[in-house]
């Protein structure tokens, strides 16, 4: 499968992730989207909305990396895969929390971090105050359970892997949210592919440090 990524971006580290976590070998392809990579035509047929992550699975393409993730476990995963079961209420909370990561906590870095990223100004209060909420949210989902969406590793802990492990590039403190501390330090230790996402933090800071 040919994969259309960058190291920087979190949702193309949990595709990552999942496919080591499924043994699947992927033929990684790597977009300098500064320079317009994901604008040439060859891609843009692939993709009409030229984003990435994208994934080409023999002539099948498919992009949002929550999209990839169900979709390889669909495929890929044994049967009743426990990365997302087929029960349909634990189905149902991994959707929950996967879209609690695109739509508050994925956003809220968009927002609150990544302009720190580039400009290397402090956010506005509004935007960090958003952040704390975020957190907080994701702080009262583990309060029952050892991951995100319940008592074992699924997609949804992988996709939130990959954008928690992001604030560590300005040097956030965990420690506010104890239960997403331990639920960190565990998930670091237990998911399939941490060291390539680690990589990609790694490859961010180092973008920062040279700007």
């Amino acid at each position: 499968m040919d994969f259309y990524y960058h190291p920087g971006s979190a949702p193309c580290r949990s595709v990552i992730m999942t496919a080591k976590a499924l043994g699947l070998e992927l033929n990684l392809k790597m977009m300098n989207v500064m320079s317009g990579d994901q604008l040439k035509p060859e891609f843009v047929k692939l993709n009409p909305q030229h984003t990435i992550p994208t994934l080409v699975d023999n002539g099948f393409s498919v992009w949002e990396s929550r999209a990839i993730l169900t979709y390889l476990v669909e495929k890929y995963g044994k049967e009743d895969d426990s990365l997302y079961p087929a029960d349909a209420q634990k189905r149902a909370v991994i959707n929950q929390r996967l879209y609690f990561d695109m739509g508050t906590l994925f956003q809220c870095f968009i927002t609150a971090i990544y302009p720190q990223i580039r400009t290397k100004t402090p956010a506005p209060p509004e935007e960090m105050e958003k952040v704390d909420k975020a957190f907080k949210l994701l702080n009262t989902f583990l309060e029952k359970d050892e991951f995100v969406a319940g008592s074992s590793l699924t997609v949804a802990d992988i996709s939130i892997l990959a954008t928690v492990s992001t604030f560590e590039i300005v040097d956030f403190d965990f420690s506010k949210y104890p239960n997403v501390a331990k639920w960190y330090e565990n998930a670091k230790e237990v998911t399939p592919g941490w060291e390539q996402n680690w990589e990609g933090i790694m490859f961010i800071k180092k973008f920062m440090e040279s700007n």
